[in-house]
């Protein structure tokens, strides 16, 4: 065949996901035959104009569908109509629209695989398909007061203030902060964060066209005096900060420097947006920033990375000054309400015990692939807290991101390159990697060592 080359379809989906869906489209169409060998990512990204890493992630997402299989030192080729059914495992027939939506590069907490602990989860959805017609109607933006006074409960559970006049439940993390984004800031203003990110600030920040500004950290957490010099700077809209098993460092910002931080802020009267994604994963992590700013700090208490991604939930607790009006019309304005559905499900775990037992397991098993990994990756820059999902990898001199990433393209370990968290300057060659999500312990134990090879270079040459 002549060269093969992408085109991609008109859609909202990410690149890596249109260019997979380009492989799928012209294979059903037969411009792309089983044996066929793709073109290097290097040319490809070329040719679309786009960075390797998304390439390397279109490929792989295409490789876990089965379409293709990758082959170190001979290429990446279309796979056979039968090859294609064996890679997907024993007995499973291939669901493209299942795939798409499980993406392992996403920081997922492990998968329960307790036939107790699952049936007591499935029992939560018994419970509320038993009151489901009440819960497909419309229903507060804030979530209802029963709802609300179960999230109380937790929280006080995990150590967390509550105060009923200044919380709100929203549909997850990222439609909190977006919502508090549209009434702190203007396009054009600043938002500070640190050096290395949560993407998906990114991703807000760009759509309403504000400008990240990376402050420094240390091995405490991101430095005070960095801090005064970059609001002085930059007058910013807001601070937006990942204290807790920061994304995707998975450090822990300690409780000294959590109080020096607020005094910064408050001698500034700048607001803080305290993205508490791992709050609840966490079990030793000091209180929260906002603890030491009421006036000043929208602390973002998020679900899903304790119970699953697609527990679209957050406990948003709103500072004094603003006004609780206008943030509930922010949210509606975004997403109407969060899901009744999902609110019942967590009501019912959190009521019966069975959001506890998530918990500790999510715990326990996090500490497990920890453990795992350091034991793997000896002799490898790693940082990994014990309960982080993820782990932060510096490669070696002379070893890059996008090599390491090619060789692991047909692995179901999620890695993401450190483009995707740089908020200034030059990336440096260092990688994301995520122990979570479906990937069992036997798989991730075997993609480990297949990842300490790819970064000592075993066997790269010859």
């Amino acid at each position: 065949m002549k060269q093969w080359s992408p085109t991609l379809p008109m859609s909202d989906k990410p690149r890596y996901v249109e260019i997979a869906d380009a492989i799928r489209s012209d294979i059903d169409a037969g411009l792309l035959l089983p044996g066929d060998r793709l073109p290097p990512q290097r040319g490809v990204a070329q040719d679309l104009g786009v960075d390797f890493s998304t390439v390397s992630r279109g490929y792989a997402e295409s490789v876990r569908r089965g379409d293709i299989e990758s082959f170190v030192g001979r290429g990446t080729f279309v796979r056979a109509p039968d090859a294609t059914a064996k890679g997907l495992g024993a007995g499973e027939a291939p669901d493209p629209r299942r795939i798409l939506e499980e993406d392992p590069m996403m920081n997922m907490p492990p998968e329960p695989e307790d036939p107790a602990l699952i049936a007591r989860m499935a029992d939560g959805l018994g419970h509320v398909a038993a009151n489901l017609v009440p819960l497909l109607r419309y229903q507060s933006v804030r979530g209802s007061a029963a709802d609300r006074e179960i999230a109380q409960i937790w929280m006080q559970a995990n150590g967390l203030n509550f105060a009923p006049d200044r919380f709100a439940i929203t549909p997850g993390a990222h439609s909190s902060i977006y919502a508090i984004l549209t009434l702190l800031s203007e396009p054009g203003q600043s938002l500070l964060c640190e050096t290395l990110t949560y993407p998906g600030i990114r991703a807000i920040a760009s759509q309403l066209g504000l400008r990240l500004i990376g402050v420094p950290s240390d091995q405490e957490g991101l430095r005070p005096e960095a801090l005064e010099r970059a609001i002085t700077e930059h007058w910013p809209a807001a601070l937006y900060l990942n204290p807790t098993l920061q994304n995707p460092t998975t450090k822990t910002m300690s409780d000294s420097r959590r109080h020096e931080i607020a005094k910064v802020l408050k001698r500034h009267d700048v607001q803080l947006i305290e993205d508490d994604a791992y709050r609840f994963v966490a079990s030793d992590a000091p209180p929260p920033i906002a603890t030491h700013l009421p006036d000043l700090a929208w602390h973002v208490a998020g679900i899903s990375k304790c119970f699953g991604a697609g527990l679209r939930l957050a406990y948003t607790t709103v500072p004094q000054r603003a006004e609780m009006g206008r943030f509930s019309q922010a949210l509606r304005s975004i997403n109407v309400m969060a899901s009744p559905l999902s609110l019942a499900l967590l009501g019912r775990w959190i009521e019966d015990g069975t959001a506890a037992e998530i918990q500790s397991f999510v715990r326990r098993a996090a500490t497990a692939r920890q453990e795992l990994a350091r034991e793997v990756l000896c002799g490898c820059f790693v940082s990994g807290a014990p309960e982080a999902f993820n782990l932060w990898v510096e490669l070696p001199r002379g070893t890059s991101r996008a090599e390491v990433m090619g060789r692991m393209a047909n692995r179901q370990i999620g890695i993401m390159p450190s483009d995707a968290f740089t908020v200034m300057g030059q990336p440096s060659e260092a990688l994301r990697v995520c122990l979570g999500g479906p990937i069992g312990i036997a798989q991730l134990r075997d993609d480990l060592i297949a990842l300490r090879d790819a970064i000592l270079r075993k066997d790269w040459l010859g």
